[in-house]
């Protein structure tokens, strides 16, 4: 990996957090909570991670959340991310929860939100990284579940920057959710939603257009019409692209054929993310890496990207400012602009 890559100051902007549980906290946590798991051993269930497509990937997904009983346990598994991130040198963090991933197996909305919080306060407090959570919906389920999920948030309400969507996209069109989202949206919500990763490009169409949201996450799809792709630029809509994942879960076959390059140089806000890094094989330098030796990028677009995701990001104009001078300062010491 380049020194460049290693030092960069970053953003991610797209990160489950149920996505960072690495094997070795799933046993720890599931010995700690008596949780029988369907794996032998942290070797057994690294063998699980072949996925032929998104679907296969949430099976387990789902099954790894089951060890998350308590507070303590959404503190440590946060924690964990926050300290790997911290390390690559991440300052700021947008982080998706899925809460009725774990409130339908009876954990409280409390519990989950207690311990999230209080690992992203501490982060804050001891390395000044700053962070938003973002609510996600589970797009399989319901639109009565998530306007139950709505409800269970609004005690919560100041802790939690904006809602997203997640889980199967495949017959699940942003449509289904117009009335929740059109709900957050009056409540105050900053509004996102996964769209064009399995599902085709009118999907992306209507995630803006009916949810109206303000960026798309993943969005990679977005190349098979040219049209939209001249939109997304002309409308400096950002997308959270995640290499690693689209690699892993087939999007892609090889990373040469990933369009986020063509799609940075035809104008779009494209952004680099590591979406579920402890299942895909890596963290945002991971990703980085990928993108670079994969596609060639250069330094250049690294840090353009880098600064596509200050920009998209919730930080406040003057925290944007800031940390874009910093980056950019960086770049200068390596001659990078």
């Amino acid at each position: 990996m380049s020194g460049f890559i290693e030092g960069l100051p970053k953003v991610e902007l797209h990160l489950h957090i149920e996505g960072t549980l690495e094997p070795e906290l799933v046993f720890a946590l599931a010995e700690r909570n008596n949780v029988k798991l369907a794996y032998a051993d942290q070797a057994a269930l690294k063998d699980a991670y072949q996925f032929s497509d998104l679907q296969s990937f949430l099976d387990i997904y789902y099954q790894g959340s089951r060890v998350l009983l308590n507070e303590q346990d959404f503190f440590d598994m946060t924690w964990a991310y926050l300290t790997r991130a911290h390390a690559e040198q991440v300052r700021h963090t947008e982080i998706f929860f899925d809460p009725q991933a774990h409130t339908a197996r009876g954990v409280p909305f409390a519990v989950v939100m207690s311990g999230i919080h209080r690992a992203l306060e501490q982060a804050r407090q001891e390395w000044g990284m700053t962070s938003r959570l973002i609510m996600s919906f589970l797009r399989h389920l319901s639109e009565q579940d998530a306007f139950d999920t709505l409800k269970d948030a609004m005690p919560f309400k100041d802790r939690i920057a904006g809602v997203g969507l997640d889980s199967s996209e495949q017959g699940n069109p942003p449509a289904k959710f117009g009335r929740v989202y059109a709900a957050c949206q009056e409540l105050g919500f900053r509004l996102v939603a996964h769209a064009g990763e399995e599902g085709p490009p009118q999907n992306i169409c209507d995630a803006l257009d009916i949810l109206q949201v303000e960026r798309i996450d993943h969005g990679v799809a977005a190349i098979r019409d040219p049209d939209l792709v001249a939109r997304l630029a002309a409308e400096h809509v950002p997308l959270t692209v995640c290499p690693l994942s689209n690699l892993r879960l087939r999007v892609v076959e090889k990373m040469s054929d990933h369009p986020l390059l063509r799609l940075l140089q035809a104008g779009v806000k494209v952004t680099i993310n590591s979406d579920d890094p402890a299942y895909f094989g890596g963290y945002m330098n991971a990703n980085y890496q990928a993108v670079q030796q994969g596609l060639g990028a250069s330094d250049s677009q690294l840090l353009a990207m880098t600064l596509n995701a200050v920009n998209a990001c919730w930080l406040s104009p003057e925290e944007k400012a800031h940390l874009s001078r910093d980056i950019l300062a960086y770049g200068q010491r390596y001659g990078v602009s």
